[in-house]
Parts: C-alpha cells; sequence; structure tokens
C-alpha cells in the first residue's frame, strides 16, 4: 500500500469526474466501530487519493451520528498523511456570499456530547489544538481554489453547532457577535482526531447560505443548500485535482507528523493491553 496518499472526505460524488481511475474499494472494520461508508482509492493527477462520503451514499448518517473515530482512522490506516475535508456552510458574513469558499483556520464548539478523542480507557493525552488546521496544506487548499476561479476566503472561524435542526435567529445572531465566518455541523470533531492520528487536516467550506441572521435574504432551507451545492460541484471537484497537484510528497513544512510528540502523560506500563492493541495504530511508535 502507497504510504503519503491524500483524504478527501465530503459528498459521494467527488471522485466521480473525468481522468480520475478508481483501483478499490475499501471497506474497512475499525476498533470504533464501521466508518461512514466504504472508500475509495482512486489514482488523481499520479497520485493516489482516498474518498469517503462523510454521510454515507445517498446522506443518509445525521451530523450526531458521524462515527468520526472510525472515518479518520480508517484513513490513517489506509496510508493517508493528509486529509480535505470539504463542508457546506452557512455565512455569518456579510461579505461571505453563498457559492464562496471559506478556508477556515479557527473552530469554535457548539456540540453536545460527541466524542472526539481516540484516548481514554486507561491511556491519557492532550495534543495541542490552539491552531487546529494544517497551515501548508490550507494554503495550497485555497491557492488551488483561487487557480480554478473561486472567490476564496482565507482563514476565519467555523461554527460547529449541534444540529441537525438549523440555528435560531437569536444563536445565528450570538455567532455573528463573536466574529465567526461560518456555521457548520461536522469539521471540529474531524480536526481533533486527525491531530490525535498526526494527519494534517484542513477544511474548505462551501458557503450555501446566509443562516437565518439577513433579513434581506431568503431563510436557510434545504432546497436552496443544495441548489448552491450543485452549482458548485464542478468547482469543488476542479479543486480537488489542483491542490492534489500541488501538494508535496514529504511533510517538512508542519508539525502535524509529530502532533502526539510528548503528550502522552500515561506510563505506558500501565495501560490496558486491549486499549494498547486499540491505539497501536494512533500511537504505537511511542509505546515502548
Amino acid at each position: 500500500m502507497e504510504r503519503g496518499r491524500i483524504g478527501v472526505i465530503g459528498g459521494s460524488g467527488l471522485y466521480d469526474l473525468p481522468g480520475v481511475e478508481v483501483l478499490e474499494e475499501a471497506g474497512l472494520e475499525t476498533p470504533f466501530g464501521p466508518p461512514s461508508d466504504s472508500f475509495i482509492v482512486c489514482r488523481v493527477e499520479g497520485r493516489e487519493v482516498v474518498f469517503l462520503p462523510r454521510h454515507g451514499r445517498g446522506h443518509r448518517i445525521l451530523p450526531g451520528e458521524l462515527n468520526f473515530r472510525a472515518n479518520i482512522w480508517g484513513f490513517k490506516k489506509l496510508g493517508v498523511e493528509r486529509v480535505i475535508a470539504l463542508s457546506a456552510v452557512g455565512s455569518l458574513k456579510e461579505e461571505i456570499h453563498p457559492g464562496d469558499f471559506v478556508v477556515v483556520d479557527q473552530f469554535f464548539d457548539r456540540t453536545r456530547g460527541r466524542v472526539s478523542t481516540f484516548f481514554g480507557d486507561g491511556l491519557v493525552a492532550h495534543v495541542h489544538f490552539a491552531d487546529p488546521v494544517c497551515p501548508e496544506l490550507a494554503g495550497i487548499l485555497a491557492d488551488a481554489a483561487e487557480a480554478v476561479g473561486k472567490k476564496v476566503h482565507r482563514g476565519g472561524t467555523y461554527v460547529c453547532m449541534e444540529g441537525p435542526q438549523f440555528s435560531t435567529r437569536a444563536e445565528s445572531a450570538f455567532y455573528r457577535s463573536l466574529g465567526a465566518s461560518v456555521i457548520g455541523m461536522t469539521n471540529l470533531q474531524e480536526a481533533k482526531l486527525a491531530r490525535e492520528a498526526e494527519l494534517c487536516y484542513a477544511t474548505v467550506a462551501l458557503v450555501t447560505d446566509y443562516d437565518c441572521w439577513h433579513q434581506a435574504e431568503a431563510d436557510v432551507s434545504v432546497a436552496g443548500i443544495l441548489q448552491v451545492l450543485m452549482d458548485n460541484v464542478q468547482a469543488a471537484r476542479a479543486m480537488v485535482k489542483e491542490a492534489v497537484k500541488r501538494i508535496p510528497a514529504e511533510r517538512t513544512r508542519c508539525g502535524c507528523p509529530d502532533a502526539l510528540k510528548e503528550c502522552v502523560l500515561t506510563d505506558f506500563s500501565t495501560v490496558p493491553e486491549e486499549t494498547r492493541k486499540k491505539l497501536e495504530l494512533i500511537v504505537g511508535r511511542y509505546m515502548p
């Protein structure tokens, strides 16, 4: 299996584009249960890319039902080192228009009770998360989006809400008062787990609406979201292909590959054997 693969998580149609050779469909068993779907391994621009439909084919999994640990563990198992995450979001700023792309650099957590760590069960680690996305990968994605003609906002805060309901007007106004840029329901847990798995991770937020705060615009609706997403499918596909061409083979310009270094607090001699086996893929290189 090739190492240094690139992972892409988003809609199920992303890998259905000209020039992409499908190599295999990998169904994985993970220590954390089933992932959202099978992983689709493809060859794109000479690189091996692993696609995963976040909500499963047919969009059948709620944001709060996503098995984030299984999804990220699966990417790691398949040799992925970088994860490009695409996500539909609402805009919280006048200047961020539906149809724009936002390469976010911060998250604000408004979820409740979601599992967002691999650790526990006798093994404790605390990774740094002040800067939650890989700066090198984020820069490449922004450059790639601009290269294919998209309006891109570099940086911004993604409010990750619980859902599946959309915001109230009071909530939307509150998030705007914090200076947040966009609002969605999925990407924060992916970012946290990717950091623990020592994967580079960056999000491209695909803006579909103005949430419900904008008095001059219609309130967010599923039909409206789907229409804007359909309009942006080709641009998202082109951006992924362009980004794959620009991503270097080696990871030498970020700290993501060593994110767990000196972050494990537990004496490994005390870790239960079951936990050691479950987390070997994640932390095995630090185990004596």
